[in-house]
């Protein structure tokens, strides 16, 4: 299956670290950040799982819910976690799915069969309240994820919804951001009242108040 931005987030129920979960449930109010790893006690998703858990409070204040997957069994989950937590140095409390018969890998197209038959690759899924697709990320099984990127992106997609605005390159909270298209240059002086910069008529910055 290809997923595409935009799309519902297909539901399944799947075991977990923390449980049976449905995902459509699991959502709930927030966003989830769903990223699926190779095989437990390998090196790169080792630190990729710590590093998630070191960010736990980041990925709150962003009410976002960090949700693993990888195709090996609840009991070498929790046998990898104790691994994790002892060389990272962190304490993981997000659950992980375990998949061995690869049905939720294959339901969200984690499997490449020109990198492997049977691990997924680095998938990342940003799914938003409303149970749709917002952004997708894939990195292949050798490099690990570069989570500044990761909530950088959730930062830019939740500012973007509340305050009606495109960000450009490079773009961090407390940058200018940019006045859309479809929002005429006489509208936006209604609806930026802060002011914006015309670099081009079909470039407009502005401000976030």
């Amino acid at each position: 299956m290809t997923l595409r931005i935009g799309d519902i987030a297909p539901d399944f129920t799947a075991e977990t670290t923390n449980g049976t979960i449905r995902l459509h449930e699991f959502i709930g109010d927030s966003w989830v950040f769903f990223f699926s790893h190779p095989a437990d006690f390998t090196p790169v998703c080792t630190t990729e799982m710590g590093r998630t858990a070191q960010l736990a409070s980041e990925f709150e204040k962003r009410n976002t819910k960090p949700l693993g997957l990888s195709t090996d069994t609840v009991g070498e989950h929790i046998q990898w976690i104790r691994d994790v937590n002892e060389t990272q140095h962190t304490n993981l409390t997000f659950p992980i799915i375990a998949d061995p018969d690869f049905a939720v890998a294959k339901l969200y197209g984690m499997i490449h069969p020109g990198e492997s038959e049977t691990a997924p690759v680095r998938s990342v899924f940003i799914i938003d309240p409303n149970k749709k697709i917002r952004l997708t990320m894939t990195y292949p099984m050798t490099i690990g994820r570069n989570f500044d990127e990761i909530l950088r992106v959730i930062d830019a997609l939740q500012t973007s919804d509340a305050k009606k605005v495109a960000m450009p390159a490079d773009w961090r909270p407390g940058a200018d951001v940019i006045i859309p298209l479809s929002v005429s240059s006489e509208e936006a002086k209604t609806a930026y009242p802060q002011g914006f910069q015309e670099l081009k008529p079909y470039l407009r910055m502005t401000k976030i108040v």
